[in-house]
């Protein structure tokens, strides 16, 4: 047990932690006030990468709003107004075409982060969400909309592979967590302002009713494309390609408070010197092979396909058809359906801010696990009430609970998902590899996503309720891979992860803790102890 004694030792604090050296140097260093000058500044530049996330919100959302408009059905002459949305295979390619885009997106996104950095990612991804943006808000019929649709997936492929890079990187270790938690709940800030809007021009019977919806996703886009340059670049990136004094300098002034010497900056700067190669496959467009030429690399990437896949697969997949979800359990109107999917927005978005806050205190592991036990719990009583009191009418109590479960399982699943699903894959990624595996890590949301998109339509047209019990199945089955297989991330810089994932047990690794004395004399006193979830 090492120790270091300077003079009489007071009462020690005992502490339980992830890694010793991290502890330290957040315990003896300079402490980061959230209400500080340096830390507000900080906040506005990654409120600008935040917009990533926004917009893709707003592209979410928009569809299944407009997609229980009969204008909007009318218009194009879509299936579905006795579905309450449409419904069969011109909905299923018209909401499946971003997915194409957004694969076809992936061979250009991870490159272009590591080529022109994280702000050229964001940059080139939001000028091809505007032009998208812009033509399916004027299409006159269906080839146009497919058309701005492939396009606008696009450039989402790109915003969301180097966004949440660029916020995972810069934040600072202990607070990483929650703000990249936060990037992807703006998701739901767009799904707010876009299904809100569709409520007021969902009254209006002419094309405005759906326009309108369509255009706003210009603005986010528009924020970040004017301001994705006015901000710092993430240190690593700078390492990377050689601009170390530069990279030091932004290091010191968001993890150090200033400080060059904070022991945090120190800590951090020697292991990404250590970590950020000069000559690795970052540099090389055409390179994947570090995803998985050693086990620690499968590890890694296994872990990110896991969350790709899961967090597509949960039962969020229907929530492309909330409009036909209601009226499966019973609503008959469309403005009772189009304020229902905007209640259901705003009791989402509660559920992902209070999981962003938990993401540091309770972990990633056990927010996954649980989170997605109470998913299949809460679709499932939707299942059954949908089954026993659904369109007839017969008794609106069962049909209100329905829609009460709808609700609570996009809380649940909000709670669990939106912190994680940029928070995780970006954490589990070594830097060399990251824009690359967040490029890989889209691949994998979106082929999961075309299922959902495709395959729910479809099936929510020929088998209606019934289709749920799937996702039921699945989220016990993802239940049994997470506690196998998923490891813990929180309490360690984005570095130290490699312990974990170069160990024979990565999970039995990470949930390892160190019990550690803190003496005001600086005596350290460490003794590792281990500790199940």
């Amino acid at each position: 047990m090492p120790s270091i004694d300077h003079s009489q030792p007071s009462e020690p604090q005992i502490m339980e932690v992830m890694n010793a050296d991290y502890a330290l140097a957040l315990s003896t260093g300079p402490q980061l006030s959230p209400t500080s000058k340096r830390s507000v500044k900080f906040f506005f530049i990654l409120l600008v990468a935040f917009m990533g996330s926004l917009s893709n919100g707003f592209d979410g959302s928009v569809m299944s709003a407009v997609n229980g408009m009969e204008q909007y059905l009318n218009y194009f002459g879509i299936d579905g107004q006795d579905a309450g949305g449409g419904v069969g295979t011109t909905t299923a390619i018209i909401f499946g075409i971003v997915s194409h885009k957004i694969i076809a997106g992936v061979v250009v996104a991870g490159p272009t982060a590591d080529r022109f950095g994280r702000r050229g990612g964001m940059f080139l991804g939001s000028v091809i969400i505007i032009i998208g943006a812009v033509v399916i808000t004027v299409a006159k019929n269906i080839t146009y909309l497919l058309g701005g649709r492939f396009v606008l997936g696009f450039g989402v492929a790109i915003t969301t592979t180097a966004a949440p890079s660029y916020v995972v990187e810069m934040s600072p270790p202990q607070w990483r967590g929650r703000l990249t938690g936060l990037y992807n709940t703006f998701y739901y800030s767009g799904s707010i302002l876009c299904t809100g809007i569709t409520v007021a021009t969902g009254r209006s019977s002419g094309t405005l009713s759906f326009r309108a919806p369509l255009a706003i996703q210009i603005a986010p886009a528009g924020i970040l494309a004017i301001f994705s340059f006015f901000l710092p670049e993430s240190p690593r990136w700078l390492i990377s390609v050689g601009r170390q004094a530069e990279a030091r300098k932004i290091l010191a002034e968001y993890h150090g408070d200033g400080d060059e010497n904070a022991p945090l900056v120190q800590l951090e700067w020697k292991e990404y010197e250590e970590a950020v190669k000069l000559d690795a496959s970052d540099k090389r467009w055409w390179d994947y092979s570090e995803l998985v030429n050693t086990r620690n690399a499968r590890y890694r990437t296994l872990m990110m396909l896991l969350m790709g896949f899961f967090g597509q697969w949960s039962g969020n997949g229907l929530g492309y058809f909330l409009t036909i979800l209601f009226t499966n359990a019973g609503v008959e109107t469309q403005n009772e359906k189009l304020t229902l999917n905007f209640v259901n927005t705003i009791v989402s978005a509660a559920g992902a801010l209070i999981g962003t806050s938990l993401t540091d205190k309770v972990g990633r592991r056990a927010m996954w696990f649980w989170g997605t036990l109470a998913s299949a719990g809460t679709l499932a009583i939707v299942t059954g009430c949908t089954a026993k009191w659904g369109r007839d009418g017969a008794n609106p109590q069962g049909a209100n609970a329905a829609i009460a479960f709808i609700f609570l399982f996009g809380f649940v699943y909000s709670l669990t998902y939106t912190p994680l699903q940029a928070l995780y894959p970006a954490e589990c990624l070594q830097y060399n590899t990251r824009a690359k595996g967040m490029a890989v890590y889209a691949f994998a949301v979106n082929c999961a996503s075309f299922v959902n998109t495709y395959a729910g339509p479809i099936a929510l047209g020929r088998i209606q309720w019934k289709y749920y019990i799937v996702y039921v199945v699945w989220d016990l089955v993802e239940c049994m891979v997470i506690w196998l297989c998923a490891v813990e991330t929180k309490g360690r810089t984005l570095e130290e992860l490699n312990e974990i994932f170069d160990d024979p047990r990565p999970v039995r690794a990470s949930i390892v803790k160190q019990k550690i004395a803190l003496v005001k004399a600086e005596r350290i006193e460490i003794d590792a102890v281990e500790h199940s979830v």
